[in-house]
């Protein structure tokens, strides 16, 4: 038998062409698959880096307000000084007399705002009188008119200064304000606060951020190794300013110098500084931050918020390396389905005799599938019964809980009312002295009062704040503050608590549990509502709110040393409509909706009857973070 000649010529070439197929395709693959893996790591990278930005202005924002607040919160206080008399007369007579009674007001008035230090300097800069004149390092007979903020104050600017002290050796912000006689400047005031508090949360927070002054100073950074060093190089001017003011003592005040600086928008840039012992991984020696600054009002300085980047670039490079090997996983499947395709080909032929079968079974398939089709729908209309009937239920549910704050707040109406009742008598007061005091031209008198009568509508306004939170409807999910739904239950029962005396002890940490703020204010003020009742007849009615982690819930136990609750009582205590108060003091509904509404949040609510006396209510609720809850308190 001798073969055909033109099958062998289309044979060779055959042969040739896999082979150069089979030579050139692994290296195609895997030049494609580096350059594919690239461009999804630079891809993922800069969409990580947009996302961060978004993210970062967002607590760029919050913590520059932040910032702001915890500064202009004490600036008031430098020009109350001017209200008390004995200031005037010491500036006025220093060798009358009136120094230690001046010491001992400053002294008060520091302990009660919190501040570090408050003085008062005489026009040629010498302390008169500081709170601290007990230490050992006194302020008392200082020098101080070299300080930028007297020489501000003196002419009747505000004084805001920050800096290192020069007898005490520690950094504060100092506000300075010049005390008038009569139209003229015969003193200054100045309070110095700390703002360490600030950089103790950025660490707690595990935030690295920084603020800076008018001279590119690091002035508070969460990192302890950037404070007191410059951003910028400083120029000589700027070095003898410093220097004749003694802003920040003898510190050498070094360069803070980036490794490597990428612009990225308006106030975003990229920056690589030398690792340090806290934020170096294994060998890593430098660190690539996300920098976005922004200014704080009314100050000349600005604050910077450094998100790092290091964990943004290993998911970029493990994206980039998912990306690739699934493009040559794809290729591969691509060239096997190929071959595997021309394999099926040949097995075409053998479905033919399956055809028959597979239509049989497919008959089959097609009577059971009405069968369940059948048995679906029956299903589906068991589920839309069930359905409508817990929306019925989930309706009368919502209100019973919105009956049941209708009632507390008609209840709690006639303290309420006695609660707007006196800051109202006070604004009426307050605004007709005002406007006698206008007429007589006593503008400081006239704005003290203008000013007492906002601190009073403002209490009005978080009285009615609670209120209205309280009477709002709610739904069921959610995150609640358990500090924030005590101090609020306490805001709404402020009356009460004020005229019974009860003494509470809070003893529990700050949590966020799985419950809406709302219907947790409700619950712990029914509870409230409860104790103040039991304790009303106690000489000395006392309230403990303790709390304790259990796993991933939280148990908080109110208890207090009223009368307790008879055992017939105990019985029905979580029954609608059951109560042991007047008809007109209660509905029965207090314990039942709180029960309900524990009960909901996959919580509970019950009562234990301590051998000491008096009641306890036990709140059991789960945590909304469990998994970061419970590794925060181990």
């Amino acid at each position: 038998m001798k073969c055909n000649p033109a099958l062998l010529r289309l044979t060779r070439p055959t042969v040739k062409s896999r082979l150069l197929r089979q030579l050139l395709i692994p290296p195609l693959i895997i030049l494609l698959m580096v350059g594919i893996g690239l461009v999804a790591f630079l891809v993922s990278q800069s969409n990580g880096i947009r996302t961060l930005s978004e993210t970062g202005e967002r607590q760029l924002e919050l913590h520059a307000r932040t910032v702001e607040s915890e500064i202009s919160k004490y600036t008031y206080l430098p020009s109350l000084l001017e209200l008390n008399d004995s200031v005037s007369q010491l500036l006025l007579d220093p060798d009358g007399g009136a120094r230690q009674s001046v010491n001992e007001y400053l002294e008060g008035m520091q302990r009660r705002s919190r501040s570090r230090a408050i003085y008062i300097l005489d026009t040629q800069g010498r302390v008169q009188a500081t709170s601290n004149w007990r230490d050992a390092d006194s302020f008392l007979g200082e020098d101080l008119s070299f300080r930028p903020y007297f020489q501000d104050a003196v002419r009747g600017q505000p004084g805001r200064f920050y800096g290192i002290g020069s007898t005490t050796g520690e950094a504060g912000y100092y506000l300075a304000h010049g005390l008038e006689e009569h139209g003229k400047i015969i003193g200054v005031a100045v309070i110095k606060v700390r703002l360490d508090t600030l950089e103790e949360r950025w660490q707690r927070a595990r935030l690295e951020a920084f603020v800076s002054d008018e001279n590119g100073i690091i002035i508070l950074s969460s990192d302890p190794a950037r404070r007191l060093k410059s951003l910028q190089p400083l120029t000589p001017q700027v070095k003898e300013q410093l220097a004749r003011s003694l802003q920040y003592y003898w510190w050498p005040l070094e360069e803070l110098q980036p490794l490597a600086r990428e612009p990225l928008a308006d106030g975003v840039e990229k920056l690589t500084f030398p690792a340090n012992s806290e934020t170096a991984h294994g060998e890593q020696r430098e660190v690539t931050y996300l920098s976005q600054t922004r200014r704080l009002a009314d100050t000349p300085w600005h604050f910077t918020l450094l998100t790092p980047l290091q964990d943004l670039r290993r998911e970029a490079m493990v994206q980039g390396a998912l990306v690739a090997f699934a493009f040559a996983l794809l290729t591969i499947l691509g060239i096997a389905w190929n071959e595997r395709r021309k394999v099926i080909a040949t097995r075409l032929a053998a479905r033919e005799a399956l055809q028959e079968a597979n239509a049989q079974l497919e008959r089959r398939i097609a009577e059971r599938t009405a069968d369940l089709r059948a048995s679906n729908e029956r299903l589906k209309g068991q589920i839309r019964e069930r359905r409508h009937a817990e929306q019925t239920l989930r309706q009368a549910q919502d209100e019973l809980v919105q009956a049941g704050k209708l009632a507390a707040i008609g209840q709690m109406s006639t303290s309420i009312a006695h609660e707007l009742n006196q800051p109202l008598a006070a604004l009426r007061t307050l605004s007709g002295n005002s406007v006698r005091f206008l007429e007589r031209g006593a503008l400081d008198v006239a704005s003290a009062n203008l000013r007492t009568m906002n601190e009073l509508i403002d209490r009005m306004g978080r009285i009615t704040a609670s209120l209205r939170s309280f009477a709002k409807r709610s739904d069921d999910g959610g995150q609640a503050s358990l500090c924030k739904a005590v101090d609020a239950c306490q805001q709404l029962l402020a009356a009460r608590l004020s005229s019974s005396r009860l003494r509470i002890h809070r003893d529990f940490d700050e949590q966020r549990l799985a419950i809406d703020q709302t219907r947790l204010e409700q619950i712990l003020a029914n509870l409230l509502a409860n104790a103040l009742d039991a304790t009303q007849d106690q000489p000395r009615p006392t309230l403990w709110l303790e709390g304790e982690l259990q796993g991933e819930r939280y148990r908080l136990q109110i208890r207090d040393n009223g009368h307790g609750i008879d055992l017939e009582a105990r019985k029905h205590l979580f029954e609608p409509f059951f109560t042991t108060k007047p008809g007109e003091h209660g509905l029965g509904l207090g314990l039942t909706l709180s029960a309900s509404l524990a009960a909901a949040a996959q919580g509970s609510l019950n009562v234990e009857h301590p051998s000491e006396g008096g009641t306890a209510f036990v709140l059991v609720l789960p945590l909304a973070n469990p998994s970061l809850d419970t590794a925060e308190h181990p």
